[in-house]
């Protein structure tokens, strides 16, 4: 191989600084452009060169000739005024030289400040931020999501919200400000990037967040990605010692044990399906159970709390319940293993915490009444109606359905019936693969558009007791919701004509579609995304919110239920909250609120649901209304 050239060489070396960036640049321009004009700067003075003044030469010092070279490497007009022609040809000399090298100076600067404010537009730079929350990705439930934590935080000063997502920062950023108009005290920070690249997540300080959420993708992969992300998250290189709070959602059970391989006890994970699947199980069968969960669930109302009262160490489990006045004891988390609804004569123990439903943590505060006024007389003992045969029918198809009908044989009696309507011809598939696990249940499907008034007609919808309406999935989300929607208003439309009006429930993808679907005055409204990302929200602010949702929403235990109020207080009454939580405590029930049915269509007032009210306050109950209570079934 022949030997490279001196030329080349130099070539070669040329090139390679070049290549070395904007920075190196400007270092190397700026030392070339010193030099030439130190160098400049000797000739004036070495050779006695220097402006003609009444006709005599005006020598120059040496930093006087360099600060003349400078000024005219700046701005060529400064030589306008020059006398004597050597001193004209050297400041000529220093002028073309400005122009090639000083103004090839100032154009990198240039283009280095714009590189840069580019790079701070597309959310590149690294994020400085301590105590803050993470969301990893970015989907529809990023609003969600983000406006409960704003809500979390709004006593709070300085908090924040760093989002990594793979969109242009400036897109993200006009998103989220359409969407999320009040920010109270925190500010939403954007930065473009893979959720599972070590670098990118470098740039959100992972080690300084207070919680990290990692959304599930949009796609069929979504998994698999969140996966990826947890793995990326606790085996980075730089990562802090202390175990990250790390909250992440996925759609298939069969991923969650390699999650919690991948994620141990750093990472608390929702089974999306599962979750909704048991909440539309729970809802279609009881009206009104949509909003207490929603009011559980978000910011805006009371919220669930842990709290030690060493005051009550001792007592039993039902004296707790009746210990505070503006907060409602739901269980006991008793070796961080909370138990909801425990038998009531269950002592408190040092250092076991209440689960408690309280408006903040600061309300939660022993009540003084030693007199309850507890009406004894205005108890009944009305037992629960046995259950019987239903008929439910499932309209329209989509991933969750099939653990849906898995959920809904856990409640109806022997017997039932479920019949399946949907367009989606794999659905009497899926259908088919659960006929031997189901035993309680009788299946029927029919294909045929959900959406088309005649099908519907054909289906005698008044031999069911409930309906549920499910989003397809295959469609994109607003579409989607659009066939719900016309799907709702055919079924209202048949129920207006109807003595016996079924119930409904639906699921919608858009919580902001919701406004729309009121008009039709369902029964109950399921916003999976939306439930999904409040709990996501709570978990994230405290992650032992996720063992007591786990057993909220389980077949088994307790669960909500909203019965009839004349099983627990007489009808026509006033009676305060105080004698409904004694009638249900003799019941081994734990009551948290109640339904008036004449306000089940005000949105003002929680369509009537009224969960954690003032024990002292008196109401007075019809046939129609219902208590809302924590029971095994």
């Amino acid at each position: 191989m022949s030997k490279a050239s001196f030329s080349s060489r130099c070539r070669y070396a040329f090139d390679e600084f070049m290549a070395k960036g904007t920075v190196a640049l400007i270092f190397g321009l700026g030392l070339i452009s010193l030099l030439f004009i130190m160098v400049m700067a000797g000739i004036v003075f070495i050779g006695g060169i220097g402006p003609v003044v009444n006709g005599e030469v005006d020598q120059l010092g040496y930093f006087e000739a360099a600060w003349m070279s400078l000024m005219r490497t700046l701005d060529a007009g400064t030589m306008g005024g020059d006398s004597g022609w050597t001193f004209r040809i050297a400041m000529l000399g220093v002028t073309l030289g400005g122009i090639f090298i000083i103004s090839t100076l100032i154009g990198l600067l240039t283009s280095g400040i714009e590189a840069k404010l580019d790079d701070l537009r597309r959310g590149r730079s690294e994020v400085i931020e301590n105590n803050h929350t993470v969301i990893l990705g970015w989907s529809q439930q990023v609003y969600a999501i983000a406006s409960e934590i704003i809500e979390a935080n709004a006593n709070n000063a300085n908090s924040c919200i760093v989002i990594l997502g793979e969109k242009e920062k400036v897109e993200m950023d006009e998103e989220l400000a359409s969407r999320i108009e009040e920010r109270k005290t925190t500010k939403l920070v954007c930065r473009s990037g893979s959720t599972i690249d070590l670098n990118d997540l470098s740039m959100v300080n992972l080690n300084a967040a207070r919680s990290i959420i990692v959304l599930s993708p949009e796609d069929d992969k979504s998994d698999t990605r969140v996966i990826q992300t947890i793995l990326a998250i606790t085996n980075h290189p730089d990562r802090r010692k202390e175990p990250y709070h790390i909250v992440a959602e996925l759609h298939n059970s069969r991923s969650v044990e390699v999650a919690r391989m991948v994620g141990k006890d750093e990472v608390e994970l929702i089974l999306a399906g599962d979750l909704i699947a048991r909440i539309i199980a729970q809802t279609c069968r009881q009206s009104g159970l949509s909003v207490v969960y929603t009011e559980l669930l978000d910011f805006g109302g009371d919220e669930m709390y842990f709290y030690e009262e060493k005051a009550l160490v001792g007592k039993t489990f039902g004296e707790s319940i009746s210990a505070y006045e503006d907060s409602a004891v739901i269980g006991i988390s008793r070796g961080g293993k909370p138990v909801l609804n425990p038998p009531m004569d269950t002592k408190l123990q040092p250092g076991d915490e209440l689960i408690v439903i309280s408006e903040d943590d600061d309300t939660i505060k022993l009540s003084s009444k030693t007199d309850l006024k507890i009406d004894s007389n205005a108890i009944q003992g009305n037992d629960a109606v046995p259950l019987r045969p239903e008929r439910t029918l499932i309209l329209g198809w989509n991933w969750r359905a099939a653990w849906i009908v898995r959920e809904l044989e856990n409640y109806v009696a022997q017997g039932s019936e479920l019949t399946v309507v949907s367009s989606f011809p794999e659905a009497s598939v899926e259908l088919a693969r659960l006929h031997g696990s189901l035993t309680k249940q009788k299946i029927n499907f029919k294909q045929g558009e959900t959406t088309d008034r005649q099908i519907l007609n054909e289906l005698e919808i008044s031999k069911y007791h409930h309906v549920i309406i499910l989003c397809y999935d295959t469609l994109d989300v607003q579409a989607a919701d659009a066939s719900t929607l016309v799907t709702l208003l055919h079924l209202r439309d048949i129920a207006s004509s109807m003595n016996n009006p079924f119930s409904i429930v639906t699921e919608m993808l858009d919580i902001r579609n919701r406004t729309l679907a009121e008009v039709t005055q369902p029964d109950d409204f399921v916003v999976s995304q939306k439930l999904i990302s409040l709990m996501m929200a709570q978990i994230s602010e405290n992650k032992k919110l996720n063992a007591v949702f786990s057993n909220l929403f389980s077949p088994e235990g307790s669960e909500i239920y909203l019965k009839p109020a004349g099983n627990y207080v007489a009808l026509g009454q006033p009676v305060n909250f105080y004698t409904i939580i004694e009638a249900a405590k003799r019941k081994g029930e734990v009551a948290i609120g109640y339904r008036i049915r004449a306000q089940s269509k005000d949105k003002s007032k929680a369509y009537g649901v009224k969960v954690n009210p003032k024990k002292a306050e008196s109401v007075t109950f019809s046939d129609a209304d219902k208590i809302i209570v924590l029971a095994e079934n």
